[in-house]
This record gives C-alpha cells, sequence and structure tokens, in this order.
C-alpha cells in the first residue's frame, strides 16, 4: 500500500478531512491545480469507496454539516497560504 493518498477532487478532500483523516500536504502540478495529499489507510480507501458509491441514505456517507463546511474553510486556507 502506498504511504500516501493524493486526489485533486476538492469535495473528495473536504469529505475525507472531515472525517478525521490527517493532510499531509498539498502538491501543485501546475499553477492552477494542485493534489490533496493524505496519509494513506484501509480506513481512508473505505471512505472514498463510500464518497464514490454510497448509497443516498447510507449513515456512513452521512457527515455533520459543519464539520463539511470547516473541513472545507481549512482546506481553502492551505490552499490559499501555499499558492504559487
Amino acid at each position: 500500500m502506498n504511504n500516501n493518498f493524493s486526489t485533486s477532487n476538492f469535495s473528495l478532500a473536504q469529505f475525507i478531512f472531515s472525517k478525521g483523516f490527517a493532510l499531509v500536504d498539498l502538491d501543485w502540478t501546475d499553477s492552477k491545480r494542485c493534489q490533496f495529499v493524505f496519509v494513506n489507510s484501509t480506513e481512508l480507501l473505505r471512505s472514498v469507496e463510500i464518497f464514490n458509491f454510497g448509497k443516498e441514505n447510507d449513515p456512513a456517507v452521512m457527515v455533520d454539516a459543519r464539520e463539511l463546511l470547516s473541513a472545507g474553510r481549512a482546506l481553502k486556507d492551505r490552499l490559499y497560504q501555499t499558492r504559487n
């Protein structure tokens, strides 16, 4: 298993960050595109699967709205701080 999981999908990054997974780094692939880098684990991969394929009212898909908004703000703050 690779030690890191990367995604450029902001919504996915926001979801897994709100679930408590550690953001390790931001990797700017170019001046307009960024990869969010998380510590890889089986639990993280399960959350990615739930995000992508979970059923509409599955409790595993549900996230507290305040947590999701807070995660989005934190990720955007990191983006703006590290922008090239």
